[in-house]
């Protein structure tokens, strides 16, 4: 009798784009201890606010997304929020800046930053 897999999803899909831009901030600050937190905040126009930090720190609870080289992490009570979601780097006429695309948002605003569930 063979066992059920059990699939977990990766909490966050990392683009090329996203990866090689963190290793571009990484190799100007020289501190390859740096990972990237992606974070959820209380805020918005929409009701939750995505952030972005780079931190040598790693809790014992966060989700870890290794690509690359890099790492990206996602502490505990913003996981719910991100698992799904894609993280790309985007150059355009608004600027250069981290974008998140998550399939949970109900609803998002106009400047990209901000979601509600």
């Amino acid at each position: 009798m063979s066992q059920a897999q059990t699939f977990t999803p990766e909490p966050l899909l990392v683009t090329e784009s996203a990866v090689a831009k963190v290793k571009g901030l990484i190799d100007e600050e020289g501190n390859s201890d740096l990972k990237l937190r992606v974070y959820v905040t209380g805020g918005g126009c929409s009701g939750f606010q995505y952030g972005f930090a780079f931190d040598e720190a790693c809790a014992e609870d966060d989700a870890r997304i290794e690509k690359e080289g890099i790492t990206v992490v996602v502490d505990a009570m913003s996981y719910p929020y991100l698992v799904g979601a894609r993280l790309d780097y985007q150059e355009g006429l608004q600027g250069s800046r981290f974008t998140v695309e998550n399939p949970n948002a109900a609803s998002t605003c106009g400047c990209g930053s901000s979601f509600s569930i």
